[in-house]
């Protein structure tokens, strides 16, 4: 376990704004940050980060916390595994705790966490082959030099060597303590009945680790050298319960501090583009890495950026590939544009040749919008076939149907009409024809037979019952987080001053009613800040989120950033009275409407008992009914403190229906 001492040092470290800033474009919003959510699919960002108060929260979905629980939101990290990503980012030393682990502790020690684990292992075991071992060096650091590569940039992509041996690194991993299960389920090791002390599958070949956002490893892809072995030339990790392919982007880790600050993607197709590029300077590239290009992956590019150029070597079996990226990458609202290298070239020879300035003008200049590249590679091939021709105006107006901007669409239709001479209203026809394929998902041949039409199914709007009690006790509750500590000037009965802090004036409230918080997760933060009170201490929000308990920690940043923090009235020269300004009387307040919501349960709770008492306990019954009178003339008292008529306002029996 990581030691207190250790989380409080980073938790005074870490900036949630340069955390988040690795997975989501932010943009400045006044004192805060906004951007596109990374967990829901949005046009405006509600995505907020504050770096004063060190938290997030996502207005889309409801989520927020601090950088520990965004790390574990989004690369579902455990909090250990959170704080220690964050350690490493921060140079701060772990210190465990030395005390024995509990069952449910070392339960949690999942075949996920080993899988991660393994995997570390392999990487660092593939390393030392490569720079510490003879065969190592005289084979794949060879190879590594032949392809120019720097010391600095093998060791920045921890590229690495699996040697000769048959099972050098499974036998490593079970002499380790590593199961067998593991080594398989990780798909490090293979174990045929042949071989039952097991066979690498990577075995003499170059290693180039497959990492997460956060650089986790996830797998690994492997380059034979020899020429002369009849099998793959590169050989991938197989799907594991850490490593989907289509879900993972070749130097996505390295080179997304870059993206986003070019806002700006490079899109190659191998581990060497990537390499190579990086060694020149230019560090805003990924690659699929031999996979076509998907929505998962174009979703974490869109993540730090919505412009996207993709590279390519003018192999026609590629370009012709890159028309599905392209209409995938338009559907998903990206900006792109297509680069065709010269002949013979390759993002990776083509960085060698020229210096860093050279290919960044070259990619800049070149690179043409998705029209011109269809245009030229399709026309190419209708020479003058009239059928060839239009045909590939199809094609091109199909991409166009893909664009969701209808401004957009118009302005990539006129240039069409521009460049091949053909009226807009055609293409216009077509684009409806093709929106029309897209959106109902039929074939042209479908689309000629007769569709029945869907039936409209009418669902009756749903009733939400809101508790009042529970809509006082959320905002009792947010006033401790937000100005728990501070000074309230009140008079006792005796019209004598005192001073009393915020919690302590609200938590007084609630024993003084002996009262029952209605949400749990109000109990849990409630019972802390009591428990504070008893030992003479003001607990503060941030308290709260230090806890491993993600409803709290959401529950507290969702309280501290409040909706308001998605407007900025201040652009707008509004300037709305700000949080806290009339604190005294708006505590005062909602405690009074919470007494009243509160006295009112009590009452309808009592109206249930006398049905149950009825006249056989006459005595009770009578009891039963001073107490509603008692509970309805202190409930008289505090509406004309409100000044109020029990008739009026929001009443819990009318929402009761009493």
């Amino acid at each position: 376990m990581i030691s207190k001492q250790t989380i409080d040092k980073i938790f005074s470290a870490v900036r949630v704004e340069e955390i988040i800033g690795e997975y989501v474009q932010l943009k400045r919003a006044g004192s805060n940050f906004k951007g596109l959510s990374p967990f829901h699919d949005e046009k405006s960002p509600s995505f907020v980060v504050s770096p004063s108060k060190q938290i997030w929260k996502d207005f889309s979905s409801g989520k927020g916390g601090t950088a520990i629980s965004f790390l574990m939101e989004i690369e579902n990290f455990t909090y250990p595994e959170a704080l220690k990503h964050a350690a490493k980012k921060y140079g701060i030393e772990i210190e465990e705790d030395k005390r024995e682990l509990t069952e449910e502790q070392k339960q949690a020690q999942t075949d996920k966490e080993l899988l991660y684990k393994i995997h570390e292992i392999a990487n660092d075991f593939f390393q030392h082959q490569l720079f510490e071992t003879e065969e190592g060096t005289t084979i794949a650091y060879s190879y590594f030099k032949e392809r120019e590569l720097r010391d600095d940039i093998i060791k920045k992509f921890q590229l690495g060597y699996s040697p000769e041996q048959r099972n050098a690194f499974t036998e490593f991993a079970l002499n380790k303590g590593y199961s067998k299960e593991i080594l398989e389920k990780s798909g490090l090791s293979i174990f045929p009945e042949n071989a039952p002390n097991g066979i690498d599958r990577f075995r003499e070949r170059v290693l180039f680790p497959i990492h997460s956002f956060s650089g986790r490893v996830l797998g690994f892809g492997a380059r034979i050298l020899k020429n002369n072995v009849k099998t793959a030339k590169y050989l991938n990790s197989p799907e594991t319960e850490i490593y989907h392919k289509s879900s993972v982007l070749y130097g996505l880790s390295q080179g997304k501090q870059s993206i986003s600050k070019n806002n700006l993607c490079l899109l190659v197709e191998g581990y060497m583009d990537v390499i190579a590029l990086h060694q020149s300077g230019i560090e805003n590239v990924v690659a699929s890495s031999g996979t076509a290009l998907t929505v998962d992956q174009i979703k974490l590019i869109k993540r730090l950026t919505e412009n996207v150029t993709i590279l390519f070597d003018g192999d026609p079996a590629g370009i012709k590939a890159s028309f599905r990226s392209i209409d995938l990458l338009l559907a998903e609202e990206m900006n792109i544009r297509i680069l065709l290298f010269p002949d013979g070239d390759d993002p990776d020879s083509f960085s060698r040749k020229h210096p860093q300035e050279y290919v960044e003008n070259f990619i800049k200049t070149k690179a043409n919008d998705f029209i011109d590249f269809k245009a030229e590679i399709l026309l190419k091939e209708a020479g003058d076939d009239p059928i060839k021709k239009a045909e590939a105006i199809r094609n091109i107006v199909k991409s166009v149907a893909f664009v969701k901007n209808a401004l957009k669409q118009e302005v990539y239709l006129k240039e069409v009409a521009t460049k091949f001479g053909i009226s807009e209203q055609s293409l216009f026809n077509e684009l409806n024809v093709q929106k029309q394929i897209q959106n109902q998902n039929f074939s042209p041949q479908q689309r000629a037979e007769p569709q029945e039409r869907p039936k409209m199914e009418i669902v009756p709007p749903t009733i939400i019952s809101v508790n009042p009690l529970l809509e006082l006790e959320e905002k009792l509750v947010k006033h401790m987080l937000n100005f728990g500590d501070r000074i309230l000037e009140k008079s006792d009965a005796d019209n004598q001053p005192f001073k009393i802090t915020v919690i302590e004036e609200i938590i007084s409230h609630f024993n003084e009613d002996n009262y029952e918080p209605q949400s749990p997760v109000n109990r849990k933060i409630i019972e802390e800040l009591k428990n504070g009170l008893a030992n003479n201490e003001i607990i503060q929000s941030n308290f709260f989120l230090t806890l491993m308990d993600e409803t709290i920690v959401s529950k507290v940043s969702g309280a501290i950033l409040g909706d308001d923090e998605l407007s900025n009235w201040e652009k707008s020269n509004i300037f709305p009275p700000k949080p806290g300004d009339k604190l005294e009387a708006e505590i005062e307040d909602d405690i009074l409407i919470h007494k009243s919501h509160f006295i009112e349960k009590m009452i309808y709770d009592i109206v249930k008992k006398l049905d149950s008492v009825g006249d056989e306990n006459p005595e009770e019954y009578y009891e039963l009914v001073k107490k509603i009178m008692i509970l309805k003339s202190l409930l008289s008292e505090i509406n004309k403190k409100l000044n109020r008529q029990l008739t009026k306002g929001h009443s819990f029996f009318r929402e009761q229906k009493l």
